[in-house]
């Protein structure tokens, strides 16, 4: 079965593949253990389609992994949004996950911010805070000129072997639930600050799918 490659990956699996013949040449068994990274390269890199479920004001994972201890947290100050804390919402993902990151929620993107730094174990509560980080500030529908009421920050964090972050969006630019935004490599995390009012409605160690999993909902009408 074909499997799906995102396009920061082929770079890799073509310098995993000629590392792995050089190997060969050396070594039948260094050969295979080549083969055996390569493999690993290939399913670290893998793009799988998702279905996105739909409902008026859901919030969705944006990357695969697992759920670290949900607290009240400030946004990121670079990005500007001010206010008072968040629930924050952690995925952890280990180098096993799809690294592909997904859009949480359909909005603007009215501000973004690279900050450089550290590289803390993802898992560390302190890597929100040390770690090189991507952070993107979403406004969403129904949220008014200069409010923070319904928005909400993305946050890529680089980790312990984490040494590149990709994000493609650009400010101004008009996204949708589960679109597909970038990737970081190798091992690495996610941070999710709700707006304001907003309860998780995932637990800790629960296991999340970008794209799939609901992990809040907007006060609606229902």
């Amino acid at each position: 079965m074909r499997v799906p490659i995102h396009r920061e990956g082929w770079v890799f699996i073509g310098l995993f593949a000629a590392i792995t013949a050089g190997l060969f040449a050396l070594h039948d068994i260094a050969g295979w253990v080549g083969v055996a990274l390569t493999v690993w390269c290939v399913w670290f890199f893998r793009d799988p389609e998702r279905v996105t479920p739909i409902g008026e004001g859901l919030i969705i994972s944006p990357a695969d992994g697992r759920v670290l201890p949900i607290i009240r947290a400030l946004p990121p100050p670079e990005l500007g949004m001010g206010g008072g804390t968040r629930a924050r919402i952690s995925i952890f993902m280990n180098v096993f996950n799809v690294h592909v990151n997904r859009i949480p929620c359909s909005g603007k993107v009215v501000a973004l911010a690279y900050t450089p730094g550290k590289f803390f174990n993802a898992s560390f509560d302190k890597a929100s805070e040390h770690n090189e980080r991507m952070a993107a500030w979403i406004k969403l529908p129904g949220s008014a000129e200069g409010t923070t009421e319904h928005d909400l920050a993305v946050v890529q964090i680089a980790g312990l072997v984490a040494r590149r972050i990709k994000c493609a969006l650009k400010m101004g630019d008009n996204v949708k639930t589960g679109e597909r935004y970038g990737i970081i490599r190798f091992g690495s995390r996610l941070d999710v600050y709700l707006p304001d009012g907003v309860e998780p409605l995932v637990t800790v160690g629960q296991i999340t799918k970008a794209g799939e999993t609901i992990l809040a909902k907007l006060e609606t009408s229902q």
